[in-house]
């Protein structure tokens, strides 16, 4: 089991996440462009951080959509969060040791539940997600 202590005892190494350039002639908002520094001069750790806090931004706002009958913002968020997902999977560092791997199994699991929840247009698959983002987001901030 993952936890905040044996989590804070690994070392971790990320693959680079690319930050998509902006096409020519498309200004900026001054959001915009904060964020994107934000991302691009984050730590690693900061990094999982951002991500996992979209994930259950996007989870929530499906979740509400799901519930709501608005399938087409469920399916909207729920794609969000579903990408969000892949990339954390896509890039673990796999020579990290058993707990690269106990969190790709995570991440598979999730990506189920959460194409699950949108097909079968049913939250309760959404509630194992949601609890796994909202418990790690608090590992993880506490060790970045």
């Amino acid at each position: 089991m993952l936890t905040q202590s044996n989590l804070a005892e690994q070392s971790f190494e990320f693959s680079p996440i690319q930050a998509v350039p902006m096409a020519p002639g498309y200004g900026k908002s001054s959001q915009t462009a904060y964020k994107q520094t934000a991302v691009e001069t984050a730590t690693p750790e900061k990094l999982v951080v951002m991500l996992y806090n979209g994930a259950l931004r996007f989870l929530h706002k499906g979740e509400k959509g799901l519930l709501a009958g608005n399938y087409e913002e469920a399916n909207e968020a729920l794609s969000r969060a579903l990408d969000i997902v892949v990339e954390l999977n896509a890039t673990l560092n796999m020579e990290a040791g058993d707990i690269a791997g106990n969190l790709r199994d995570l991440y598979n699991f999730y990506t189920r539940e959460i194409l699950a929840a949108n097909i079968k247009r049913d939250a309760a698959y959404l509630k194992p997600v949601i609890d796994f983002f909202a418990e790690f987001t608090q590992v993880w901030s506490s060790v970045s």
